[in-house]
C-alpha cells in the first residue's frame, strides 16, 4: 500500500492561502522526551574548547567558516552571539550557551531520525504534493533564556534553492513557543510574492545576492503553539523570531525538505 496523504483539503486551503498551518499534537510525548534527552546527552558529551563557533543570521561573516560548511553532514555545535564575555569565556554553563545543533541529525542520530522518517511525516509530504523528497538538514534549536538571539526575516528558499523551487520547512515545537520567548513570527501570504533573494555560495564564501527589504513589522503575526505541535512554512513565507527575553527556553527541531524529482538542486547552495 502506498503512503496516503494525512492533510485535510481545509488544512491544505489554509496552508496555501496563509503560507503556513499549525499541526497540533503531531509529535508524541514520548517522541519529544527521546529527542530531549538525547540532546541533552549530546551536550554533555561535547567539548566546547574544541571550537567556538559562532552561529548567527546577522553575520555573514560566520558562514564562511569552514565548521559551518562541514556540518551539513555532521552533528555540530554553534554557540548564541552573547555566550561569551569579553574575556572569551563562557558567561554560563555551555547547556545555556548553545544556539542550535545541526545540520544531519536526522540522519545520524536514531532518536532523530526516527521522528524524521516516521510514516506520519511521509503522509505529511504526500499530502504537500512531493514526488520524492528529500530532508536537507535538520536543526535543533534552543532559543537560550535571556540570550537567545533573533532570527531577522527570511525565506526558507533563499538558503535551499532549487529549479523550480520546492523547500518546505517543518519546525516542531518541543516547548511551548509564545511570544514571550521567542515564537515565530509570519507575514500571512506573504510566500504568494515569490523569492526576493537568494543566499551564494562562491569563492569568497556565501552572501546574499541582493539587499533584504524592509519589512512592516505590524505585518507579522505571532505563531504561539504548544509543544508536540508541528508548524508547516512555505519556502517563500517572510517570518522571523525575536530574542527570548523570557526565563524559559524554547526548544524546537526544525526540518527543511525539497523535492528531488522534476526540479534541480543549485549548485551554488550552501
Amino acid at each position: 500500500m502506498g503512503i496516503v496523504g494525512n492533510l485535510s483539503s481545509d488544512q491544505l486551503q489554509s496552508f496555501h492561502s496563509q503560507g503556513f498551518l499549525v499541526i497540533e499534537s503531531f509529535a508524541s510525548p514520548e517522541e519529544i522526551d527521546a529527542m530531549m534527552k538525547r540532546m541533552e546527552q549530546l551536550l554533555d558529551e561535547f567539548d566546547y574548547s574544541s571550537t567556538a563557533s559562532i552561529f548567527s543570521t546577522k553575520n555573514q561573516q560566520k558562514l564562511t567558516d569552514n565548521y559551518f560548511f562541514e556540518s551539513a553532514e555532521n552533528v555540530s555545535f554553534f554557540f548564541e552571539e552573547k555566550a561569551f564575555g569579553d574575556d572569551g569565556n563562557l558567561k554560563q554553563p555551555k547547556q545555556l550557551s548553545i544556539n542550535k545543533v545541526g545540520h544531519a541529525l536526522n540522519e545520524i542520530e536514531p532518536a532523530f531520525k526516527k521522528f524524521s522518517s516516521s510514516e506520519k511525516f511521509s503522509s505529511l509530504l504526500f499530502s504537500l504534493g512531493y514526488k520524492r523528497p528529500v530532508i536537507i538538514q535538520s536543526m535543533y534549536i534552543f532559543k537560550q533564556p535571556g540570550i537567545g538571539g533573533e532570527v531577522v526575516p527570511h525565506q526558507d528558499n533563499s538558503f535551499l534553492y532549487t529549479e523550480p523551487t520546492t523547500c518546505t520547512g517543518l519546525w516542531l515545537a518541543l516547548e511551548d513557543a509564545t511570544i514571550i520567548n521567542g515564537c515565530i513570527w509570519a507575514i500571512p501570504g506573504s510566500q504568494k510574492n515569490g523569492l526576493v533573494r537568494r543566499m551564494v555560495r562562491g569563492e569568497g564564501g556565501v552572501s546574499f545576492d541582493r539587499p533584504s527589504p524592509t519589512y512592516n513589522q505590524n505585518d507579522f503575526v505571532p505563531i504561539e503553539v504548544k509543544a508536540g505541535s508541528l508548524v508547516v512554512i512555505h519556502g517563500d513565507l517572510i517570518h522571523q523570531s525575536f530574542e527570548n527575553q523570557s526565563s524559559k527556553s524554547r526548544h524546537a527541531y526544525s526540518l527543511h525538505v525539497v523535492d528531488t524529482d522534476g526540479c534541480k538542486w543549485a549548485p551554488d547552495n550552501w
